[in-house]
């Protein structure tokens, strides 16, 4: 089941960096975020970052990527986020995703890319997504195609989207920016849930 519908996520915004308060009113050192009472703890957020760097740096234009990617850590923390809403609304929804769904999308892609090497080196290009990273990005998108499936129409998912996001109660430290809550995303994003119809060459950044 290879997909290529529209949609596709990123992330945005400053530098300061004061507490988070939970919801229950309580500061939480450490915290990037609090999605569902659930805290996304710097740690994650760093440690996924870290996988990123690593596989740039050990890239022939490692330099470059670097160079363009100067928010890396509020890029992921975006998805992560928004990984949280998606899964809640496809839960509401009665959506899932296999482990083989999973395994078949990733077939395509090796197949269309020709190596592992060569799939892992557009993915890194093209979606800022170590190794270890693409199952849970194939996993992203193919939730979301489902989801836009089930409700036959873009808008009834968005607006399905945004009452789960509504319901997660998400709260975002400072240091990392706003989280607008009308597009699911945080404040700065240029890039929300739906805009971008992914080229068939592009199979990793978005299947």
């Amino acid at each position: 089941m290879h997909r290529r519908t529209a949609l596709s996520v990123s992330a945005a915004l400053l530098a300061a960096a004061p507490l988070l308060s939970a919801c229950s009113g309580q500061a939480h050192p450490g915290t990037a975020a609090v999605v569902g009472g659930e805290r996304i703890t710097t740690s994650a957020l760093q440690a996924q970052v870290n996988e990123v760097r690593s596989a740039q740096n050990r890239s022939d234009q490692g330099a470059q990527l670097i160079e363009a990617t100067p928010r890396l850590d509020r890029s992921k923390l975006n998805r992560m986020i928004q990984s949280a809403v998606l899964e809640r609304a496809a839960k509401d929804a009665g959506v899932s995703v296999t482990t083989k769904e999973i395994e078949d999308v990733r077939k395509a892609q090796l197949q269309q890319a020709g190596t592992p090497a060569a799939l892992e080196t557009a993915a890194l290009q093209q979606a800022q997504l170590a190794p270890d990273q693409m199952d849970a990005d194939t996993r992203f998108k193919l939730l979301r195609d489902k989801l836009f499936e089930h409700y036959g129409n873009q808008d009834k998912a968005l607006e399905k989207l945004g009452a789960a996001a509504k319901a997660l109660h998400v709260q975002v430290n400072p240091r990392y920016g706003r989280w607008d809550a009308r597009q699911i995303l945080l404040g700065d994003e240029t890039t929300p849930w739906i805009t971008q119809q992914t080229r068939p060459e592009q199979a990793p950044a978005g299947t």
